[in-house]
């Protein structure tokens, strides 16, 4: 399963880049818009309630897309709108305990029941889902379709917040381990079906290994793409459900500020050098040299 995510400043290139993606024949139940605006909300499911086959349930107008909609709430961001049929299997893969049905809730009814504070996302989810809190909106993609992944990296890199495409050196890695600590040395670019499925399969490796201590060196990293991003919370969220911590150290200027950019950077613990980044941990002194 690829995942690639798109940042967005606004609805309107979010909607623009959803509409791209169902005319390129990627599969409607693999997208997903998120927003904290139930305005956003309401206005994307008025355009997409049957753009393209129905995006949004499938039936017409705004009320297709409340119904099909997901809200779920966030401590310290509130609610939470997804839109598309691919939203509950998306809240899966976030790790969200319980997601709650809409309904009309975006239309302000009274008598709609809303989220009790067991229907709240988990903390993965909550990190995840960081830039919506600085206003952004967020298309993510999740397809077993090479096809559909490539057409979707293209479309979310070229109208979402993303880097200069430019020419890298494939992904190189290297393992190697301080005291409990699993450090990956990667160089050259986290692309979709090169670098993101290297890095999954070592993040594979060292967590069925019992490593919770993983620490990036993305010094050399010069380019990452929508997959990429998508890789790096995979990542993120797979450590955290084996009771891990991933912390990225350093990253290459240019990546710094794509994360800066999308917001993400508060997703990650951003450390400034491998020795801070090891101390940061608060393991033995063995560990922390």
């Amino acid at each position: 399963m690829e995942t690639a995510i798109g940042v967005f400043g606004s609805r309107e290139r979010a909607e623009e880049a959803v509409k791209e993606l169902l005319d390129k024949h990627v599969p409607k139940d693999s997208i997903v818009f998120l927003t904290r605006s139930e305005n956003e909300a309401a206005a994307l499911a008025t355009e997409l309630g049957t753009y393209a086959g129905g995006f949004i349930g499938g039936a017409a107008g705004l009320s297709a897309g409340v119904a099909a909609a997901t809200l779920f709430l966030i401590p310290g961001i509130g609610q939470v709108f997804a839109l598309g049929v691919g939203a509950t299997a998306l809240l899966g893969f976030l790790g969200s305990q319980t997601g709650a049905a809409v309904g009309k809730a975006i239309s302000d009814d009274p008598e709609t029941p809303q989220p009790t504070a067991t229907e709240s996302c988990s903390e993965d989810a909550a990190l995840f889902l960081e830039p919506l809190k600085q206003g952004r909106s967020l298309v993510v993609v999740r397809t077993d379709s090479p096809q559909a992944a490539a057409t979707a990296c293209a479309t979310l890199d070229r109208l979402g917040m993303s880097m200069q495409a430019r020419a890298a050196a494939k992904m190189q890695a290297a393992t190697r381990q301080i005291g409990e600590i699993a450090i990956v040395d990667i160089s050259g670019r986290i692309t979709l079906g090169e670098g993101n499925v290297m890095l999954r399969e070592i993040m594979v490796d060292l967590l069925e290994k019992g490593n919770k201590h993983i620490l990036l060196n993305m010094t050399q990293v010069i380019h990452v793409d929508s997959a990429g991003i998508g890789e790096l919370v995979r990542s993120h969220t797979s450590a955290r459900k084996k009771g891990g911590h991933l912390k990225l150290v350093n990253p290459h200027q240019k990546v710094r500020d794509l994360l800066q950019m999308t917001m993400l950077s508060a997703v990650f613990d951003i450390q400034e050098d491998e020795h801070s980044a090891i101390r940061s941990f608060g393991l033995s002194s063995k560990a922390a040299g």
